[in-house]
């Protein structure tokens, strides 16, 4: 009878961690994940790529001034590098058509703007001459 309640004891104690341990919340076995490794597995080939983020502004003023600055990082690599407007034009488009649109447009906006601006100081410095000219007579 001893043999029994010992048995009988362990038995049912057994069973109940084996159930525990391979059903889940949902009553199925879940095996566990297994844990993932860092870095490339064994005998890989592959190479790591390295990735390097920098940015490159261009602004530009309504009078057709126009300056770089690059950033890696956090970190200035160039600031206020003057720029030339055909540089810009030819970048906007090297990098893709849509780009470069809008930057021609601006362009040429601001090479009208000086083209009057000139027209208007050639006007003004003939109109000194003429009243030079009248001076020395």
């Amino acid at each position: 009878m001893d043999d029994e309640l010992t048995t009988g004891g362990e038995t049912p104690s057994a069973d109940i961690a084996d159930t525990a341990d391979t059903t889940g919340a949902a009553g199925a076995a879940t095996p566990e994940p297994p844990k993932r490794r860092r870095g490339r597995p064994p005998g890989s080939t592959a190479r790591t790529t390295r990735v390097v983020t920098m940015t490159l502004t261009v602004s530009g003023s309504a009078d057709g001034d126009w300056q770089a600055e690059l950033k890696q990082g956090s970190t200035w690599v160039a600031r206020g590098l003057p720029v030339t407007a055909s540089a810009v034009s030819a970048a906007a488009a090297a990098l893709h058509a849509d780009l470069s649109g809008p930057v021609d447009e601006l362009i040429e906006g601001a090479r009208a703007a000086k083209a009057a601006r000139v027209a208007e100081l050639e006007a003004e410095l003939e109109r000194a001459r003429k009243d030079l000219a009248a001076l020395e007579q």
